[in-house]
């Protein structure tokens, strides 16, 4: 690993520019399928109770009618982040008891019904909610619907004006702010590409699915029991090729090398008809849309990136647009999988190393990524997915192999040098901890989640279906025992209906025709690779 930047360390460890470090902003995305008590894919529509998909501000849903995804607000504190992420459970099982309807707590999905009958996301009939469920419907035609099942967890991460003043303060940069900002994040996304197989290892807790989901399929999985396949030493099948994969997007080299050359790459791949997709066609003989463009990508949320800039974007503007004329403002980490026994899908444990990991990616040298090094990128998420706790496993880095064990243990040192930068910010010794309680899976890989998944199913003479199923009544118990206080639910009640009302009254104003709607959306992508806040000068 580049080595970290002792400078920066001994800068941060003084009062002021430490205590910037106060100032991190983070924010939950969890996803989780709605499952019957017997275990299948629910089929039910999205409940009413919990408001409106399109316009609720902590309860959507994702790519399955049955994907639930909870949104928490930015906190600085991790605590009052796992708290809100609480709330929405303890809201969402309240309303779940109606049917009896629970959530699935691994990554990978429950039995699954024919492609057919997995329900697509719906949003209603204005032109935003229309488009969003066409993109969903594209995702059928090309990856099929049960990839629209896989859940996990997504970590938006953002660093203070006061940290980023200190930082270029001692760096002597003198451009302008948001311009150093954006520079930067690029660098911290592209040592996170270089080095995410660790928090894969450390946190991936997906190594088996149930037959149904591999049926027809081709795949390197074996037997475990007689509705199970697995690898021994597989962490996150999700990360692998039976997730959000395809063989047209291996053809893809987006390059982090800057804004501009991110933006351009992106915007090629939406802007230009890809054949296979073309053979789709955007509508079916009966006019029906099928998908939203033939294109590679349909938009850049169609790229399933480990990582993504991002910008906040305002009504009917795109992200990638968002991210040109505004620049970075956060960074979503998108890798880590549901930990199946945590209720919550997630630990604050989890949450301090990552930001000890994603400090170390800002503070370590950076240098710009060639086509050759992208590659290898490739191949150690796949050796890592499949690999990650054989004893002999070997990664890629600069054109030779190491060792996997030698390579994180390097990491997790620089990790803990800014662990102990946090803790100083923050007070006590959680991040300190929670970094050095990893060392301990690279020397003993059956402490990481995947391998207790593993031997929990052959120590119980469960099935990935039978201990996924297993766990999901231990956690709905968890939240029934403890209902929500009559205040919160109450906003809660009260956060439904302002939704359900904000999108009937959106549906009740007069719109242009969706195909207006459209091209004046994707016109947004066409200017995407024009004037940027930094020039293309990197090698890709």
């Amino acid at each position: 690993m580049p080595s970290i930047n002792n400078d920066q360390l001994a800068a941060f460890e003084q009062a002021t520019a430490n205590q910037s470090l106060r100032g991190i902003l983070r924010g939950l995305e969890k996803e989780s399928l709605r499952i019957t008590p017997q275990g299948e894919l629910a089929q039910t529509d999205h409940p009413l109770g919990l408001g409106s998909a399109l316009k609720h501000p902590h309860i959507t849903t994702d790519y399955s009618e049955s994907l639930l995804e909870f949104i928490t607000e930015p906190f600085t504190d991790i605590s009052a982040l796992l708290q809100q992420l609480d709330d929405i459970h303890r809201f969402t099982y309240q309303e779940l008891a109606r049917s009896g309807e629970r959530l699935w707590p691994a990554s990978m999905p429950s039995h699954l019904p024919p492609d057919a009958q997995i329900p697509v996301a719906r949003y209603g009939t204005s032109n935003s909610g229309t488009m969003k469920t066409i993109y969903r419907i594209g995702l059928g035609h090309r990856y099929g619907r049960s990839m629209q099942t896989i859940a996990g967890v997504h970590y938006n991460f953002s660093l203070p004006d006061d940290f980023w003043r200190a930082l270029q303060t001692q760096e002597g940069d003198t451009q302008d702010l948001q311009a150093f900002k954006t520079q930067r994040y690029f660098a911290l996304i592209r040592n996170f590409r270089r080095y995410f197989w660790l928090l894969v290892y450390l946190f991936g807790a997906a190594p088996a699915v149930s037959n149904n989901f591999v049926e027809g399929r081709k795949h390197r999985l074996q037997p475990l029991g007689d509705d199970s396949q697995h690898l021994p030493f597989a962490t996150s099948l999700r990360m692998g090729d039976l997730g959000y994969q395809s063989d047209a997007q291996q053809s893809l080299f987006v390059c982090y090398n800057n804004l501009s050359s991110y933006l351009s790459t992106l915007c090629g791949a939406i802007t230009r008809p890809h054949p296979a997709y073309e053979a789709i066609g955007v509508k079916d003989e009966q006019g029906n849309y099928q998908q939203l463009n033939t294109s590679l990508l349909q938009i850049e949320n169609e790229f399933y990136s480990s990582i993504r800039p991002k910008r906040t974007t305002q009504s009917g503007e795109t992200a990638l647009q968002a991210l040109r004329l505004r620049g970075v403002e956060y960074i979503e980490v998108r890798c880590v999988d549901l930990n199946p026994y945590e209720p919550l899908g997630v630990s604050a444990e989890q949450l301090r190393v990552i930001d000890a990991f994603l400090l170390t990616c800002l503070l370590s040298d950076s240098p710009q990524t060639s086509l050759e090094e992208y590659a290898e990128w490739l191949e150690n998420q796949k050796r890592i997915v499949y690999f990650g706790r054989d004893p002999e496993l070997r990664l890629l880095r600069n054109g030779e192999e190491v060792s996997f064990k030698d390579w994180a243990e390097e990491i997790l040192h620089n990790s803990r040098a800014c662990a102990k930068l946090l803790d100083q910010a923050n007070g006590g010794e959680d991040y300190i901890t929670a970094v050095n309680r990893q060392f301990a899976k690279l020397s003993n890989p059956a402490l990481t989640p995947s391998a207790r998944v593993l031997a929990d199913m052959q120590s119980q003479g469960k099935s990935f279906f039978e201990h996924s199923l297993a766990l999901a009544e231990q956690h709905r118990q968890f939240f029934a025992s403890a209902p929500l206080a009559c205040a919160t639910a109450d906003a809660f009640e009260l956060m439904s209906i302002k939704s359900l009302n904000e999108q009937h009254q959106l549906e009740q104003s007069p719109q242009i025709p969706f195909s207006e709607y459209l091209a004046n959306y994707y016109q947004q992508y066409h200017n995407c690779s024009c004037a940027t806040p930094e020039k293309q000068n990197a090698p890709c």
